[in-house]
C-alpha cells in the first residue's frame, strides 16, 4: 500500500506540529512565485529586505503564519548558487513553508524515532535541520524539519525515540536558519536514499516527477484546510 492512503485512514490520530491549529488561528496562504509583485521589484538575495516583506505580508492581514509553497515554482532562489544545476536552476519547492515568530517550539506529530539530524549551514540551505522516521501500518516515511534553532540539535541521538505531542525543535531566526525569514520548511519524504540529515527541498522543474513521488504533499500532516491535499 502506498504512504497516501495510509496517512488519510489516519488523520485523527496526526498530531500539530504547532501549539496551535493551524486552522483555528488567522492563517495566510504565501506567493513565492513571479506572480507575487512584492518579490518582483525586491534584490531577493538581500536577506534583511526579503525578511521585511514577508513581516510585512503577515502584519499586512493580521496572521499569525504565511502557509504554502508545495511544488510552487519559486522566484526566491534567484542569485543563491545553492540552487544552480547545471544549467537548469531549481526552483520547484518540495514541502510546505510555514512562517512564524523566531522560537516557536514545534511537537512531534505522530511517533517517531531520529533518523538524523545536521546543520546545513550553506547560506540559502536549511541551516539545523531534523528528520523523523515514522512507521505506519508497515509502511517507513520520514518528514523534514528545516530552518531550525542551533539548540534544536543538541542532546539529540540518532534513533532516539519521540512520542506524539513532545517538543523537541524551535523556528531559528535569519542568523542561525540559513539566512531566511523565520519559517518552518515541512516536507514528507518516503525514500531517503541513503541521505542524513539533509534532502533535496528543491528540485529542477524536469525533475518534477520524480520528486512527487518522493516528497507527496505534506498537508496530509499538516492538514491545512486552505491548502490543497
Amino acid at each position: 500500500m502506498s504512504l497516501i492512503p495510509i496517512l488519510q485512514k489516519h488523520q485523527n490520530d496526526i498530531g500539530s506540529l504547532f501549539a496551535f491549529d493551524l486552522n483555528d488561528v488567522n492563517i495566510v496562504v504565501s506567493d513565492c512565485s513571479s506572480n507575487n509583485s512584492d518579490l518582483t521589484g525586491i534584490d531577493i538575495t538581500d536577506v534583511q529586505t526579503y525578511a521585511k516583506v514577508a513581516h510585512d505580508f503577515l502584519q499586512k492581514h493580521n496572521a499569525i503564519a504565511g502557509v504554502g509553497g508545495y511544488l510552487e515554482n519559486r522566484i526566491i532562489y534567484t542569485g543563491r548558487d545553492l540552487f544552480e544545476k547545471d544549467e537548469e536552476q531549481r526552483t520547484i519547492h518540495l514541502g510546505i513553508d510555514v512562517s512564524v515568530k523566531a522560537q516557536t517550539p514545534l511537537y512531534v506529530p505522530i511517533d517517531a524515532h531520529v533518523h538524523s539530524f545536521a546543520n546545513n549551514a550553506t547560506s540559502g540551505d536549511y541551516g539545523p535541520t531534523i528528520i523523523l522516521e515514522h512507521t505506519l501500518e508497515e509502511i517507513t516515511f520520514y518528514t523534514l524539519y528545516g530552518h531550525l534553532t542551533l539548540d534544536s540539535l543538541e542532546g539529540l541521538e540518532v534513533g532516539q525515540k519521540l512520542e506524539k505531542g513532545t517538543a523537541f525543535a524551535k523556528v531559528g531566526d535569519i542568523h542561525e536558519n540559513g539566512n531566511w525569514p523565520p519559517h518552518l520548511h515541512f516536507q514528507l519524504i518516503t525514500d531517503m536514499q541513503g541521505k542524513e540529515g539533509d534532502y533535496p527541498g528543491v528540485c529542477a522543474p524536469s525533475e518534477l516527477e520524480k520528486y512527487k513521488n518522493l516528497c507527496p504533499n505534506p498537508n496530509w500532516i499538516l492538514k491545512i484546510a486552505q491548502l490543497e491535499y
